[in-house]
């Protein structure tokens, strides 16, 4: 499945970001590196979240209002939690 070839990636992702060897990396390489770690566990998080509601039998239905997740959505972000309308009002109160 999608998902969890998208987990195994991402886990492979991060376990090559944390081992890099801190003594050749500048002070702006390690913070692209965090930053990069940082992005890659939150994009984990959303996998696996995903992979919860796939066995739940809830996947492909919004978090917030119910309604159907759209196909294209899925295909292009397979880890969406929301529907377009909720993740844009999500992302406006931010």
């Amino acid at each position: 499945m999608r998902l969890e070839m998208m987990l195994d990636d991402l886990d492979r992702s991060i376990g090559v970001l944390t081992t890099a060897p801190s003594a050749e990396i500048t002070l702006g390489d390690a913070d692209r590196n965090r930053a990069m770690i940082e992005a890659a566990s939150r994009q984990r998080q959303a996998v696996v979240a995903a992979l919860s509601r796939l066995d739940a039998g809830t996947y492909g239905r919004c978090v917030d209002c119910g309604v159907a997740v759209p196909e294209g959505r899925l295909e292009a972000r397979p880890e969406a939690a929301r529907c377009i309308g909720c993740q844009s009002r999500r992302e406006r109160r931010r």
